[in-house]
Protein backbone atom coordinates (compact mmCIF):
# COMPACT_ATOMS: atom_id res chain seq x y z
CA UNK A 1 0.00 0.00 0.00
CA UNK A 2 2.55 2.39 1.43
CA UNK A 3 5.47 0.67 -0.21
CA UNK A 4 7.01 0.14 3.17
CA UNK A 5 8.14 -3.35 3.94
CA UNK A 6 9.52 -5.90 6.14
CA UNK A 7 13.17 -4.05 6.44
CA UNK A 8 12.28 -0.86 6.22
CA UNK A 9 9.46 -1.48 9.05
CA UNK A 10 12.70 -3.40 10.80
CA UNK A 11 14.95 -0.53 9.78
CA UNK A 12 13.06 1.60 11.81
CA UNK A 13 12.09 -0.41 15.00
CA UNK A 14 15.89 -1.19 15.27
CA UNK A 15 16.66 2.75 14.93
CA UNK A 16 13.89 3.52 17.42
CA UNK A 17 15.05 1.05 20.04
CA UNK A 18 18.90 2.35 19.51
CA UNK A 19 17.06 6.42 20.66
CA UNK A 20 14.67 5.75 22.91
CA UNK A 21 15.86 2.42 24.16
CA UNK A 22 14.43 -0.67 25.69
CA UNK A 23 12.54 0.84 28.14
CA UNK A 24 10.76 3.35 26.66
CA UNK A 25 9.89 1.97 23.13
CA UNK A 26 7.04 -0.23 24.41
CA UNK A 27 5.16 2.81 25.49
CA UNK A 28 6.41 5.24 22.40
CA UNK A 29 4.88 2.46 20.25
CA UNK A 30 1.55 2.48 22.55
CA UNK A 31 1.47 6.24 22.46
CA UNK A 32 2.03 6.26 18.14
CA UNK A 33 -0.44 3.31 17.80
CA UNK A 34 -2.97 5.51 20.01
CA UNK A 35 -2.45 8.91 17.73
CA UNK A 36 -2.57 6.42 14.02
CA UNK A 37 -5.95 5.08 15.73
CA UNK A 38 -7.39 8.33 16.60
CA UNK A 39 -5.85 10.13 12.70
CA UNK A 40 -7.79 7.15 11.14
CA UNK A 41 -11.17 7.41 12.70
CA UNK A 42 -10.99 11.20 12.77
CA UNK A 43 -10.15 11.09 8.67
CA UNK A 44 -13.05 8.22 8.62
CA UNK A 45 -15.40 10.45 10.14
CA UNK A 46 -14.96 13.79 8.03
CA UNK A 47 -14.98 11.53 4.96
CA UNK A 48 -18.49 10.33 5.91
CA UNK A 49 -19.73 14.44 6.49
CA UNK A 50 -18.50 15.00 3.05
CA UNK A 51 -19.68 12.55 1.07
CA UNK A 52 -22.92 12.77 3.12
CA UNK A 53 -22.66 16.74 2.30
CA UNK A 54 -22.18 15.62 -1.57
CA UNK A 55 -24.84 12.72 -1.50
CA UNK A 56 -22.33 10.26 -2.55
CA UNK A 57 -24.57 7.57 -1.57
CA UNK A 58 -27.10 9.02 -4.40
CA UNK A 59 -24.64 9.69 -6.87
CA UNK A 60 -22.96 6.28 -6.52
CA UNK A 61 -26.68 4.65 -6.69
CA UNK A 62 -26.99 7.44 -10.24
CA UNK A 63 -24.14 5.99 -11.69
CA UNK A 64 -24.65 2.27 -10.67
CA UNK A 65 -28.54 2.89 -12.40
CA UNK A 66 -26.29 4.31 -14.88
CA UNK A 67 -24.66 1.32 -15.77
CA UNK A 68 -27.24 -1.02 -15.63
CA UNK A 69 -29.31 0.91 -18.24
CA UNK A 70 -26.12 0.72 -20.31
CA UNK A 71 -26.13 -2.78 -19.99
CA UNK A 72 -29.65 -2.97 -20.46
CA UNK A 73 -29.56 -0.84 -24.14
CA UNK A 74 -26.26 -2.89 -25.00
CA UNK A 75 -28.60 -6.67 -24.67
CA UNK A 76 -31.25 -4.74 -26.18
CA UNK A 77 -29.23 -3.60 -28.87
CA UNK A 78 -27.67 -7.25 -29.63
CA UNK A 79 -31.52 -8.43 -29.51
CA UNK A 80 -32.21 -6.08 -32.27
CA UNK A 81 -29.58 -6.73 -34.36
CA UNK A 82 -30.46 -11.01 -33.94
CA UNK A 83 -33.35 -10.36 -34.83
CA UNK A 84 -33.04 -8.09 -38.09
CA UNK A 85 -29.83 -10.70 -39.30
CA UNK A 86 -32.23 -13.49 -38.56
CA UNK A 87 -34.74 -11.36 -40.72
CA UNK A 88 -32.82 -11.01 -43.25
CA UNK A 89 -31.75 -14.34 -43.61
CA UNK A 90 -35.32 -15.50 -43.72
CA UNK A 91 -36.16 -13.34 -46.33
CA UNK A 92 -33.02 -14.71 -48.51
CA UNK A 93 -34.07 -17.92 -47.94
CA UNK A 94 -37.65 -17.49 -49.08
CA UNK A 95 -36.62 -15.82 -52.04
CA UNK A 96 -34.39 -19.04 -52.45
CA UNK A 97 -37.06 -21.02 -52.41
CA UNK A 98 -39.32 -18.91 -54.82
CA UNK A 99 -36.52 -19.02 -56.80
CA UNK A 100 -36.59 -23.01 -56.68
CA UNK A 101 -40.62 -22.78 -57.42
CA UNK A 102 -40.44 -20.62 -60.15
CA UNK A 103 -37.89 -23.12 -62.04
CA UNK A 104 -39.67 -26.34 -61.12
CA UNK A 105 -42.55 -24.60 -61.92
CA UNK A 106 -40.91 -23.28 -65.26
CA UNK A 107 -40.32 -27.38 -65.69
CA UNK A 108 -43.49 -28.61 -64.92
CA UNK A 109 -45.03 -26.37 -67.72
CA UNK A 110 -42.24 -26.91 -70.19
CA UNK A 111 -42.99 -30.62 -69.13
CA UNK A 112 -46.68 -30.25 -69.52
CA UNK A 113 -46.47 -28.35 -73.14
CA UNK A 114 -44.16 -31.42 -74.48
CA UNK A 115 -46.80 -33.92 -72.88
CA UNK A 116 -49.45 -32.14 -74.99
CA UNK A 117 -47.50 -31.51 -77.68
CA UNK A 118 -46.80 -35.78 -77.34
CA UNK A 119 -50.34 -36.01 -76.72
CA UNK A 120 -51.55 -34.50 -79.27
CA UNK A 121 -49.05 -35.57 -81.93
CA UNK A 122 -49.98 -39.27 -80.65
CA UNK A 123 -54.10 -38.33 -81.25
CA UNK A 124 -53.12 -36.94 -84.74
CA UNK A 125 -51.29 -40.50 -85.62
CA UNK A 126 -53.69 -42.56 -83.74
CA UNK A 127 -56.49 -40.47 -85.85
CA UNK A 128 -54.80 -40.76 -88.96
CA UNK A 129 -53.95 -44.40 -88.61
CA UNK A 130 -57.53 -44.93 -87.90
CA UNK A 131 -58.77 -43.04 -90.65
CA UNK A 132 -56.03 -45.26 -92.94
CA UNK A 133 -57.35 -48.32 -91.61
CA UNK A 134 -60.70 -47.51 -91.71
CA UNK A 135 -60.89 -47.98 -95.74
CA UNK A 136 -58.76 -50.82 -95.76
CA UNK A 137 -61.41 -52.49 -93.16
CA UNK A 138 -64.41 -51.44 -95.44
CA UNK A 139 -62.64 -53.12 -98.05
CA UNK A 140 -61.72 -56.28 -96.12
CA UNK A 141 -65.31 -56.69 -95.13
CA UNK A 142 -67.14 -56.61 -98.70
CA UNK A 143 -66.29 -59.45 -100.49
CA UNK A 144 -63.77 -59.39 -103.50
CA UNK A 145 -64.90 -60.55 -106.34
Amino acid sequence: MTGVGFFEILLIGVVGLLILGPDKLPGALRTMALWIGRFRRSFDDIKRDIEKEIGADDIRRQLRNEAIMDKFKEGKQRITDTVESAKQQTNSLKSSLDLKQQILDSGKAKTDSSSENINKTESTVSSNTTEKSAPNSKESKEPKS
